[in-house]
């Protein structure tokens, strides 16, 4: 099993039918201030596997400050079902809503462990946005 992309988005859902959709992707934000609280952030990733695969896998998300620290793990147990057809390789689409704490501003990393094994590491750059200060005697309208 690989791990064909994975993300940050604003959004994602699978359709009726099947097909994943991710909204707003994204590799950078700012907040306020520190610390902060990015709430609702869907991270998707697209696992992608053969009827080799099928059984029992565990995925693990880390998410790392630009300090190195480790804010929170996550991890979960999935059960891969054969595909319909062993010919064509199986399209596991993961959806993580999910609220991300930001306490420091640079370059934060979700690592993905796939059976124990690291797989992907997704980075976010996280700024604080510029502080208007305006001048004494200026006006407002």
């Amino acid at each position: 099993m690989h791990i064909s992309f994975a993300v940050f988005a604003d959004g994602a859902n699978l359709s009726q039918e099947g097909k994943l959709n991710v909204l707003g992707v994204f590799d950078a934000l700012q907040v306020g201030g520190f610390p902060a609280l990015h709430p609702r952030t869907h991270f998707v990733v697209r696992l992608k596997g053969s009827v080799e695969d099928t059984g029992p896998h565990t995925l693990t998300f880390n998410w790392v400050n630009p300090g190195g620290e480790m804010l929170w793990s996550s991890d979960g147990e999935l059960n891969v079902a054969p595909g319909p057809n062993p010919a064509f390789e199986m399209d596991l689409p993961i959806i993580a809503v999910i609220d991300l704490p930001l306490n420091l501003p640079g370059l934060y990393t979700m690592q993905v462990a796939l059976d124990g094994n690291p797989t992907a590491e997704v980075r976010l750059f996280v700024s604080a946005a510029p502080q208007v200060v305006m001048p004494a005697n200026s006006m407002v309208s």
